[in-house]
């Protein structure tokens, strides 16, 4: 009787897993874009933080482009194990730069929950972006069911 019930459980999830993995989507590249814009209004200034944490500033331009495009790509599930490998990278890579030292109780937050963050970008590069993606039309569903 549970295990009827455990499985009834799991197939409504799986019934649901399409608008999930674009939910995930979403989610993950909307947390990028905001972050995207205030380098762009901001230029000079991350180009000094960037800089003054030995990250060369003639980069920024390519972070821009990945915390701009990277989430249109997701939302429109384009390439969505790639991206997701791409944007868990950037976001491991900018964490160990930008966070990992930082001591104080907001860096360490900062650093565990872009962990959480990686998190999403790996189980989209496990599963794919769904049926709800234009991955899909190639025949790249990512169906992990």
């Amino acid at each position: 009787m549970i295990a009827r019930l455990l499985n009834t459980i799991d197939g409504g999830f799986q019934a649901l897993a399409n608008p999930l993995l674009l939910a995930c989507r979403l989610l993950l590249g909307w947390f990028f874009v905001p972050a995207g814009i205030d380098k762009i209004e901001n230029y000079s200034n991350t180009v000094q933080f960037m800089e003054s944490n030995g990250v060369p500033g003639l980069l920024l331009p390519l972070v821009i482009l990945l915390e701009i495009l990277g989430p249109v790509f997701l939302a429109l599930g384009l390439l969505t194990r790639l991206t997701a490998l791409a944007m868990a990278l950037f976001t491991i890579l900018a964490d160990v730069i930008f966070n990992i030292g930082d001591t104080s109780s907001t860096g360490q937050y900062l650093y565990q929950a872009e962990l959480v963050i990686v998190s999403g970008f790996l189980a989209l590069m496990a599963v794919g972006g769904g049926q709800w993606a234009l991955d899909a039309l190639r025949g790249r569903t990512g169906r992990a069911m």
